[in-house]
């Protein structure tokens, strides 16, 4: 089963559960105030590689899925 990244728009708390696919986008309970005002928002990654002359690129991606902040107080998307 995947790991899933949600985050609650009534209080900005982000949390990741362990759901089969079926339920991925189910509503879910905050772990922190219990709202079901929750969304599932896209993960934060990380990935290095090496280019064509041997140095090392790190990328980082984004955290939301509908802006580019990082945090879900930053737009109360959900």
């Amino acid at each position: 089963m995947p790991v899933y990244e949600y985050c609650c728009a009534d209080c900005g708390t982000r949390f990741s559960k362990l759901r089969p696919m079926s339920k991925a986008d189910a509503p879910i309970a905050c772990v922190h105030c219990q709202s079901e005002n929750t969304g599932r928002v896209l993960s934060l990654f990380a990935a290095v590689s090496k280019s064509s002359s041997g140095e090392s690129r790190s990328v980082t991606g984004s955290g939301c899925s509908s802006c580019a902040a990082t945090s879900c107080h930053s737009c109360r998307a959900g």
